[in-house]
């Protein structure tokens, strides 16, 4: 995976996307220049994973200034459009803490807001490069095996899910790199598959073994005791270390509890979000129907059949092993909580 890879880049005029809803067959980069292609972008996931997707804010805030003087919106209006950025994706708090952060320059001008938001993408990289050292150093004492590991992962936390290097993937990218990774467990990730979509496409990039599976695969394969850990990000996570992630991952929590073996979180402390202080309190967006009850805009469902599509579940703190920042590695389970360890 070439370093320089950028989910989410600054033109100068606008932000340029990887298209993530065309990956892997097709590459391409979606031009935004205005707040309703961006909020569409963020909720159609052209731009996805909660530390990708604050950057998109932070630079969204731009994007209103840019908008407004062109088309003479009031100051009111250009918060107001900023606000709808802010907005669009309700779990993940990194767009609202990355919006919020660059807001504290708004009335400082264009330029101010940009240095801003260029900060926010500078600080997301190397917050994902110090992850992924701790996160495996970690890993490999804790399992203590003298052999490379064998890591199951669900959803994308990869460069395209962050400002670049990635979360979870990061941790696995650093295993990688260490020789100490045998082969990852991709979970295919329903319903819009990012797991087969992306995360297989950047470990094929680095030429890292893996399989992807079915969600209802993992846990049997935890059970069999063929993983040695499991590593997954996070879009929010409580006070108490309750972590809401892309609806599945609580499953691979309980079956990691079950063997024994570590269940990791890696996520930046733009996640932890600690004015939630349980995951009862964490709002667990609903998407459309359609994704579940229909396989390439065909109807799979019958007509009379009603669709439940929660976008995440929450995995409670004390199933949570270790939670790894950019601060180093809290073994949650045992007590070491966000809300004590992170303010």
């Amino acid at each position: 995976m070439p370093q320089e890879l950028r989910a989410v880049e600054w033109t100068g005029s606008g932000l340029a996307l990887i298209d993530q809803t065309l990956l892997p067959h097709r590459t391409e980069t979606r031009d935004v220049r205005d707040v309703d292609t961006l909020v569409d972008a963020i909720q159609r996931l052209v731009v996805r994973g909660a530390p990708a997707i604050g950057a998109a804010g932070a630079y969204g805030v731009a994007l209103a200034l840019l908008q407004g003087e062109r088309e003479g919106w009031s100051d009111a209006e250009v918060r107001t459009a900023v606000a709808r950025v802010r907005e669009a994706r309700p779990t993940a708090v990194n767009l609202m803490v990355c919006v919020d952060r660059v807001m504290t320059r708004f009335d400082e001008g264009l330029d101010a807001v940009l240095d801003e938001a260029a900060a926010v993408q500078r600080e997301d990289v190397s917050a994902n490069r110090a992850m992924g050292a701790s996160g495996a150093d970690w890993l490999l004492q804790r399992v203590g095996a003298d052999r490379p590991l064998r890591i199951l992962t669900h959803c994308n936390t990869g460069a395209l899910a962050t400002a670049g290097w990635g979360t979870a993937l990061g941790v696995i990218r650093e295993l990688y790199a260490r020789g100490r990774l045998e082969v990852v467990y991709a979970d295919e990730t329903r319903p819009l598959l990012q797991g087969s979509r992306l995360t297989a496409w950047e470990l094929v990039q680095e030429g890292i073994p893996h399989y992807v599976q079915a969600d209802g695969a993992a846990a049997g394969t935890i059970l069999r005791g063929e993983v040695d850990a499991a590593i997954v990000g996070a879009d929010r996570i409580a006070a108490n270390g309750d972590t809401a992630n892309k609806v599945g991952t609580v499953g691979i929590a309980l079956a990691c509890a079950y063997v024994g073996i570590p269940f990791l979180v890696a996520a930046p402390t733009t996640t932890v979000d600690l004015s939630t202080a349980t995951g009862d309190d964490i709002h667990i967006e609903l998407r459309g129907e359609a994704e579940v009850l229909e396989w390439g805009g065909i109807r799979t469902a019958p007509a009379q059949s009603r669709g439940h599509n929660p976008a995440f579940d929450v995995t409670p703190g004390r199933l949570v092993t270790g939670l790894v920042t950019e601060r180093g590695v809290l073994e949650v389970s045992a007590g070491e909580l966000p809300g004590d360890r992170l303010k």
